[in-house]
């Protein structure tokens, strides 16, 4: 069964058909994302970006061996996407920011907390109902 996975990071063209993502950083779960599953993509306010800009699916994922003597390193995977969908509203950390209540079960607070409490480019792992709330979007 297919996984569904987001990802924060430089994105310069947002209307690309083909994205590639080397050695991302990965959390709740994002390592174990692989080839066939769905990734929402989302373009890094850090780098300039706007937020959520498109829908795919992985067409290719390699994890990317750890470095030998350090003892603490978030595992990172290489990706590549093909774009199945692009936004048609934004969502970014302006919307989402108000979604700090951490137990609430809101999907948007599932958002928020995995992008912007730590504010670094990241895969992450997603729930359904934020696979859901973000299908919305599209």
């Amino acid at each position: 069964m297919n996984k569904i996975f987001a990802i924060k990071a430089e994105i310069n063209d947002t209307h690309a058909e083909i994205f590639s993502f080397p050695a991302q950083k990965t959390m709740y779960g994002g390592k174990h994302i692989a080839e066939g599953d769905t990734i929402f993509l989302f373009a890094s306010e850090n780098e300039g970006g706007r937020g959520l800009i498109a829908r795919g699916v992985v067409t290719s994922a390699r994890a990317v061996p750890r470095k030998p003597g350090i003892e603490r390193q978030t595992p990172r995977v290489s990706i590549t996407v093909r774009r199945t969908a692009l936004a048609r509203q934004r969502l970014g950390r302006s919307e989402l920011k108000r979604f700090s209540d951490w137990q609430d079960g809101r999907p948007e607070t599932e958002l928020n907390f995995k992008y912007y409490r730590q504010a670094t480019d990241k895969i992450v792992g997603l729930s359904e109902a934020a696979a859901a709330f973000l299908d919305g979007f599209f």
